[in-house]
């Protein structure tokens, strides 16, 4: 846990002039088993070395390689999630559901290249990678910490003076500053000694986080691949990821000791939060057959480049009970009657996918084949992950921000390996599909259990130039959830259960 200390000693750093970011901004946009079609999906996504579907384009571009048709593809997705979480030994159970869109596009493959050396083909696709839809609520009883003390390290770790306590930390210990959640400490000549909490922490305050999120990141892609005689498969695509983040979230701690002359009763934080990104990215791959029946391939996915821009509004109300009684105030007001904003670049992780398929019975007609196994190995670089300033003008304490903000980035979250397992038996006209995925954890802390894993199968229909596939994935999220984070204190956590059941369908008419 030492390493989180880190973080908040690089967030005091820039927390006067804006509101922080810490690693798992960068792992909301980099750590998740992406969406695909239902034939994708119900073979655990293992698509890196097998091809023929317009999920490649994410994947491993050289998989459209192997059409040699025109075909046009819509994948809708519904999900439904449940969330088991626990905080402090007390347990919560909530639910959310949502509709997304899956890998929708078309593909021209087969057309001659002009060499005569094979044939090549093209793709344009949308696709919903991830989505953040999600509601996340825990309760707790904590006799060791207390929200506000990040104001209080905030304040003593900047040497503040009242005037910087009452102006300068707008989205934060101001509010708190304001509404006596902090007061100051002086001495008996009245001089300004230091700052105070107001929270009874070591007679226990309950605490409760009530988080509800939406958006997601939906990537287009425009993809090329080269088929040199069904042989060798060359392939790439030009993709631009598109994100959309809410996160409104209301933060309470209640007084449990009953005392009416304790000066606390309760203080809530209220935090509405958006972010909107877009960027650039590449993927290359290929495929090569050494035999009929075996496929091998390997892809490269290079970072996203993508620009951001952040609004957020926050509000704290405090009750001191005879102290100062009810206070509210909010960091709009605090703002010209405006949210808080600010931009940046943020570079997420690059990945590299080594994939392997075996073909029973491969032949140029389908209805012969008989199925396949196939599996991929990916690697991905999370603690690659990297925050840039962006704008018209780049402050030097901005720049300075971001560089200790990518140490501690580095330092917190690791490289690890994810891996799909998949496979298909073949009927005529009828195919049934099953398939696992397992997405190893990226923190480097080993006290942060994390991970994600997915079980799926589905069925799918071929048939005079019409197809139509159906897939059901069960995912489970093992995740940690920090309500807040201290610099000279444990870090308490929730730790998340989420359990994801998706429904799938993909639906396509060859032209």
């Amino acid at each position: 846990m030492k390493i989180l200390f880190l973080i908040i000693t690089a967030l005091l750093l820039f927390s006067k002039t804006n509101t922080a970011q810490t690693p798992d901004d960068a792992l909301r946009n980099a750590w998740f088993i992406p969406n695909g079609t239902a034939r994708n999906i119900a073979i655990g996504g293992a698509m890196g070395s097998l091809g023929g579907d317009i999920s490649a384009n994410n994947i491993n571009p050289a998989g459209i390689g192997l059409f040699k048709t025109m075909e046009v593809v819509a994948t809708p997705v519904f999900s439904f999630n449940n969330n088991d979480i626990d905080f402090r030994g007390t347990p919560s159970s909530i639910s959310k559901s949502n509709f997304s869109l899956g890998p929708t596009g078309f593909i021209a493959g087969g057309m001659p290249n002009r060499k005569g050396s094979g044939t090549y083909s093209f793709s344009i696709s949308v696709n919903q990678l991830a989505g953040f839809n999600n509601h996340i609520y825990y309760k707790g009883i904590n006799n060791v910490s207390s929200f506000s003390e990040q104001y209080l390290e905030e304040l003593v770790a900047n040497n503040a003076d009242t005037i910087s306590a009452l102006s300068d930390y707008i989205f934060g210990s101001s509010l708190a500053f304001r509404t006596y959640l902090i007061d100051k400490v002086i001495d008996t000549f009245g001089n300004l000694i230091g700052y105070q909490t107001l929270v009874p922490v070591s007679t226990g305050v309950t605490q409760e986080n009530d988080e509800t999120s939406r958006g997601s990141i939906y990537e287009i892609s425009l993809a090329y691949a080269d088929n040199k005689q069904d042989k060798l498969y060359l392939g790439a695509s030009l993709n631009i990821p598109l994100i959309t983040y809410k996160n409104d979230r209301v933060y309470k701690e209640s007084d449990i000791s009953n005392d009416p002359n304790n000066n606390f009763n309760y203080f809530k934080y209220t935090e509405n939060f958006k972010s909107s990104g877009i960027g650039v990215n590449a993927k290359l791959g290929l495929i090569y057959k050494p035999q009929e029946m075996i496929r091998l391939g390997l892809a490269i996915h290079t970072p996203s480049f993508i620009f951001f821009t952040d609004e957020i509004s926050a509000v704290i109300t405090t009750d001191t009970e005879g102290y100062a009684g009810t206070l509210t105030e909010s960091s709009d007001n605090l703002n010209n009657n405006a949210p808080g904003q600010r931009q940046y670049m943020q570079l997420t992780p690059w990945k590299i996918i080594g994939s392997a398929s075996y073909v029973f019975r491969e032949a140029e007609d389908i209805r012969q084949q008989r199925g396949f196994v196939t599996a991929d190995i990916e690697f991905v670089n999370y603690q690659g992950a990297r925050f840039y300033s962006s704008g018209s003008a780049v402050d030097v304490s901005s720049t300075g921000y971001y560089d200790e903000l990518n140490s501690v980035t580095k330092n917190y979250l690791k490289g690890n390996f994810n891996f799909r397992l998949g496979g298909e038996l073949k009927f005529n006209l009828w195919a049934f599909r099953l398939g696992g995925a397992y997405y190893g954890s990226p923190y480097e802390d080993k006290i942060l259990k994390a991970s994600r894993s997915m079980l799926s199968g589905g069925i799918g229909y071929r048939n005079h130039g019409i197809f139509i596939d159906m897939a059901y994935a069960y995912t489970i999220n093992k995740d940690v959830n920090f309500p807040y984070r201290l610099n000279d204190k444990p870090n308490t956590f929730a730790t998340l259960n989420n359990k994801r059941s998706n429904i799938i369908f993909t639906v396509g008419v060859k032209i």
